[in-house]
């Protein structure tokens, strides 16, 4: 959130210092992306030591330091699980590589090179190329679904999974209420390690990727072990899980984790199976976006619980994505913050999120991301599967590099994060877009964040209604009904640069309306100003 030291990365005592800020929003806890020490070749998610905090965020005592006072000011803290893959300079690695035959051998996935010395199968990384990286020392290729610098564990090593434990319950002890779980899906996996069918020779990634089969397994053992002892919250991230699946990842019969992060609703402007996979865009629908919240409303109602959010450390800024940044960047902010948090689930705010934040274009050689890079010289590059200038017009709209831009806290250099030369980029956008300058506006982003949350604390209805679509084909109206209790609230947003004329399914809903909530003037004459949103309560007297 800030940089308290001077050296320009953002750090524990800097986040502290800002406490206020965020408890002010409403929030209820604070997710940390990875604090622990680590080479960053993937912003921290390749971790070194699950036990000790990264010099560059300060230290252990720093991180007690954050928790007692969080505590103080009712927030929990949410930690960063990632246990898929260590650090390739975590010592368990380092012992591993050495030999066939040393204790930890098989803390990772090694396998022979086929008879002509290629890779033993298929497999592609997330982050471009081939899964698998061959290591002189063993003689062997191992695994890794990400950069060669993160090796995957070996779960099917009990060993391991007791590591992995261990750590979680040192910092359960030290008061961390609970953990997101990076990629917590893909731990298990095809140990026959068998190739996928495909024409090409491109390596693949695909369902053998994930919800492996000992999946269930190993969650039940981790929540019997640790998650249930500790009473912690759990939110995992859960690639190629559809709301059928779900149910038996969340529902509380199945004692594994509390909620997950679906992908669905964020790639739907991502044209589906083809070599190029998350770079290769289509065009955006609000039908499309629509249909699959309301198949995850729909599904779990009674059987889990659903995580609600448009932004993240590896999403870009919504306002920008599928918004108007520009012309209509309140507008569209906030109507994007009303459908979300209308929704059944837990919402989760990204920082920068609740001011407005925008995505950032810069040279390609300018983007921090391990991902950006490597899938640039494995597309573009190598395999020519896509232009420069469409897997940049991607990056410009999804790449992850957009969210990461250091905190715009007001107008002075840097944007008030740091008094040193930052450890990436900031937005242009700065002296426009900051904290200060939206607290102190007529049309203060932040603001209406705080009245949604409100809404969500002092309203049952916004905890346990029911979710009812309405006009679901609508490309430019959002809109749905949350009932409870004989208590009917509609939830409605233009989503478009138009002027819409109310349907008049939604003027029949409206009749006699008492507003709740509306991020500009709400007028009788039939008309949704772009972007406009409300929530209203209509229920019957």
């Amino acid at each position: 959130m800030g940089d308290s030291n001077g050296d320009g990365i953002g750090d524990i005592r800097g986040i502290i210092f800002k406490l206020d800020y965020i408890s002010s929003l409403g929030v209820d806890a604070i997710w940390l992306s990875p604090m622990f020490c680590s080479p960053m070749k993937d912003n921290g998610y390749d971790i070194s030591d699950y036990y000790r905090i990264d010099p560059i965020f300060g230290d252990n005592q720093d991180m007690y330091n954050l928790i007692e006072v969080a505590h103080d000011k009712g927030l929990k803290i949410i930690m960063d699980l990632v246990a898929n893959h260590t650090s390739d300079q975590h010592k368990w690695f380092q012992q591993s590589k050495k030999s066939i035959d040393n204790p930890y051998s098989d803390y990772y996935i090694w396998k022979d090179p086929k008879p002509d010395g290629s890779a033993p199968n298929n497999w592609g990384s997330h982050f471009g190329g081939s899964a698998w990286e061959f290591c002189e020392e063993r003689g062997q290729y191992y695994l890794h679904y990400y950069s060669k610098e993160q090796p995957d564990l070996n779960w099917e090593n009990p060993k391991v999974r007791q590591e992995i434990y261990n750590a979680m319950i040192f910092w359960a002890e030290k008061g961390v209420d609970g953990w997101r779980m990076d990629v917590i899906t893909e731990i298990s996996k095809y140990t026959d390690f068998p190739d996928y069918e495909t024409t090409n020779h491109l390596p693949v990634i695909g369902f053998m990727h994930s919800n492996g089969p000992r999946l269930h397994e190993y969650l039940r053992e981790m929540y019997d072990t640790v998650l249930e002892p500790y009473q912690l919250m759990t939110v995992g991230e859960a690639q190629n899980s559809n709301a059928e699946f779900a149910k038996s990842l969340i529902a509380s019969s199945r004692k594994e984790l509390d909620m997950i992060f679906t992908f669905e609703h964020m790639d739907v402007d991502v044209f589906p199976n083809t070599p190029n996979r998350k770079w290769q865009l289509q065009e955006f629908r609000l039908s499309a976006l629509k249909q699959v919240f309301k198949d995850w409303q729909s599904k779990l109602e009674n059987e889990g619980w659903n995580t609600l959010y448009f932004e993240n450390h590896d999403r870009p800024r919504i306002v920008s994505r599928w918004g108007n940044d520009k012309e209509y960047r309140y507008e569209s902010a906030t109507a994007f913050a009303t459908v979300l948090h209308g929704l059944k689930g837990t919402p989760f705010v990204y920082q920068g999120e609740e001011i407005g934040m925008t995505n950032i274009k810069l040279e390609l050689k300018k983007y921090d991301d391990v991902e950006i890079q490597n899938n640039y010289r494995e597309l573009v590059q190598k395999n020519k599967t896509i232009s420069h200038e469409d897997f940049m017009k991607a990056v410009y709209q999804i790449g992850r590099d957009n969210a990461r831009t250091p905190m715009q806290w007001n107008d002075s250099t840097n944007a008030g994060f740091t008094k040193s030369i930052p450890w990436f980029t900031v937005n242009p956008r700065y002296q426009e877009i900051n904290a200060e300058a939206d607290l102190s506006s007529e049309k203060s982003i932040y603001s209406y964040y705080q009245q949604l949350i409100k809404l969500r604390h002092e309203h049952e209805i916004m905890v346990e209604g029911d979710v009812q679509m309405v006009l679901e084909d609508d490309e430019n109206i959002f809109a749905y009904t949350r009932s409870y209790k004989g208590q009917s609230w509609l939830i409605l947003a233009n989503m478009s640069e138009k002027i819409i004329n109310l349907p008049e399914q939604i003027r029949e809903l409206l009749v006699g309306n008492n507003m709740v909530l509306s991020n500009v003037k709400y007028t009788e004459e039939g008309n949704l100003s772009p972007y406009q949103a409300m929530i209203v309560d209509i229920s019957r007297v």
